[in-house]
């Protein structure tokens, strides 16, 4: 009896460490054990791309909500309860949002794998807008399955091949909005916010913004601003519903122009890609 009573015992034992053990395994797999892998990304465009490479696995949850400026935002409490039981962070990689709060966010989630999706991208001046260059969302896209493959191995293969359908989706829009602005190349195009500098690159444009290292710009540089427009004939000053856009109604009347919105952090990315695109192509005309 008493030989029995002790091997019970340690059977009990032996049964309580493995529960201990489990339960201190990390929040990626208990996350892909019952059921929804659970991943944040910082802004909404990112949302769809990592939704169409994870399927239904994964459930995805956006940090910075609907029209609020991502350099400013702060997460709420309920949002960093959400974060620590998630699985996967996804940064876009430069925000000033997400230099503010990595800290915090990974302090929440010690066992959280966090990536970053601007790995092998080069960073333009430290312009974080990297998303809205369908040839450098390719890149993230990349980035965004090695991701997904590392919390849920089981299901790299299905990873893979969604990816490899985004790809060609990514490439047949680049495809279209270089046809759209391609009577339009080699045009300049006025800003507020310098969100489209990836853009304008990849298309053969070039920005120009009114608004300079996150800050208005003085009266001198006002006036050279003015007397480059004039002279070339600009009409159209494009700005961002996240941002006011009284410096930018100001200009347009001086210009005897008009203020034009795009939205860099629309929900359907390749939607509001190709309507940027038609926006511009006829503004630039």
């Amino acid at each position: 009896m008493k030989k029995s009573s002790f091997l019970i015992t340690i059977l009990l034992l032996l049964g309580l460490m493995m529960l201990t053990t489990s339960g201190c395994n990390s929040t990626r797999e208990a996350n892909s054990n019952s059921g929804q892998i659970k991943v944040a990304v910082t802004i909404l465009p990112q949302a769809q791309l990592v939704n169409k490479i994870g399927g239904e696995r994964i459930a995805v949850s956006v940090l910075v909500p609907p029209g609020i400026d991502p350099h400013t935002y702060e997460l709420s409490p309920g949002q960093l309860k959400d974060l620590s039981e998630t699985a996967l962070y996804i940064r876009v990689g430069h925000i000033d949002f997400e230099k503010n709060w990595m800290d915090r966010i990974a302090g929440t989630n010690k066992e959280m794998l966090v990536i970053d999706s601007s790995q092998s991208i080069e960073i333009i001046n430290g312009d974080p807008h990297i998303w809205l260059s369908p040839r450098l969302a390719k890149i993230q896209a990349e980035n965004i399955a090695r991701a997904l493959q590392e919390i849920d191995p089981g299901h790299r293969e299905d990873y893979a091949q969604r990816l490899q359908t985004v790809q060609k989706e990514l490439d047949q829009l680049d495809s279209d909005i270089a046809a759209t602005l391609s009577p339009v190349s080699g045009s300049k195009f006025l800003v507020f916010h310098p969100s489209w500098g990836y853009f304008g690159r990849d298309y053969g444009l070039e920005e120009i913004a009114i608004e300079r290292d996150g800050k208005e710009p003085t009266a001198k540089e006002l006036a050279e601003l003015l007397s480059w427009a004039k002279n070339e004939d600009i009409k159209v000053i494009f700005a961002s519903p996240q941002h006011s856009t009284r410096e930018a109604e100001a200009v347009a009347r001086e210009l005897d122009g008009k203020v034009v919105i795009i939205d860099p952090l629309a929900g359907d990315y390749f939607v509001n890609l190709k309507q940027v695109a038609d926006t511009m192509a006829t503004a630039l005309k």
